[in-house]
């Protein structure tokens, strides 16, 4: 299994956001996270990725338990994992292809990592591959800056790509994107999941998004688990106790 997560715990100031959160996402698997404001989504993928350390918890990388190596081991393992963020973390004066070879930096010597023009050319080359397989091969070139927010969201896809991550880890890919572009970045998840055996899970704030796209669905409310379901299983009940601390704040 490449993520394996049990016993995830995580409190902030005395305040419990993780207690005790329990899941697994294999290869060639979309799961969708959702739950409503501070049920602790993004503090789940945080902490997978080693953002934010867990008050207690085990994670594991395809059988490796992360937090018992040490030094170049565990930077090893960890690099299994790209995170792809809302606010999308690019160079804006950047070419599409100088931020997508930027996820190959773990393994390029530091002397040729100091500028975009000294990346060896079977990284640009890899770099060339991943923009082709997001459909961002003709923008290669462009500035990032100039790029529409859908395409920049998919450079950071490519990036994570060329990264050579077997589990990507999303949050809120699309809570900034327009509906359209919304949609074509979730199909390009499900299909490098399924096509290519990556194990991607996404926190969502959009529903009708996770149970179109995704494999699975997860439900967190207060921190816990309530419901850990194929899409296809999840029903208006589930979605209604899920997110009724959000309706609570809105009357």
């Amino acid at each position: 299994m490449p993520l394996s997560v049990q016993g995830l715990r995580k409190s902030f100031s005395g305040r419990t956001v993780l207690d005790g959160v329990d899941f697994t996402v294999a290869a060639g698997e979309l799961v969708a996270f959702l739950g409503a404001n501070g049920s602790g989504k993004s503090t789940t993928l945080r902490c997978v990725m080693g953002i934010t350390a867990p008050d207690a918890g085990t994670i594991s990388i395809a059988g490796t338990v992360l937090g018992t190596l040490q030094g170049k081991a565990e930077q090893e393992a960890r690099q299994r994992m790209a995170m792809i963020f809302q606010k999308i973390h690019l160079v804006p004066r950047r070419t599409a292809l100088d931020n997508v070879c930027a996820g190959a930096l773990a393994r390029i010597p530091t002397v040729r990592s100091l500028s975009p023009i000294l990346f060896p050319a079977e990284v640009q080359q890899e770099a060339l591959d991943c923009l082709d397989r997001v459909g961002l091969a003709d923008r290669a070139f462009d500035r990032v800056g100039r790029l529409s927010g859908g395409q920049q969201q998919r450079v950071a896809v490519a990036r994570a790509l060329c990264q050579r991550a077997d589990v990507v880890l999303a949050d809120e890919p699309v809570s900034a994107l327009d509906p359209h572009a919304a949609e074509q970045v979730m199909a390009l998840l499900r299909e490098l999941a399924h096509s290519e055996g990556l194990a991607v899970a996404a926190v969502l704030h959009q529903p009708d998004l996770a149970l179109r796209y995704a494999d699975r669905s997860i439900g967190l409310l207060h921190g816990s688990m309530t419901f850990d379901l194929p899409s296809a299983d999840v029903t208006a009940d589930h979605l209604d106790t899920l997110y009724a601390p959000d309706r609570k704040l809105v009357a």
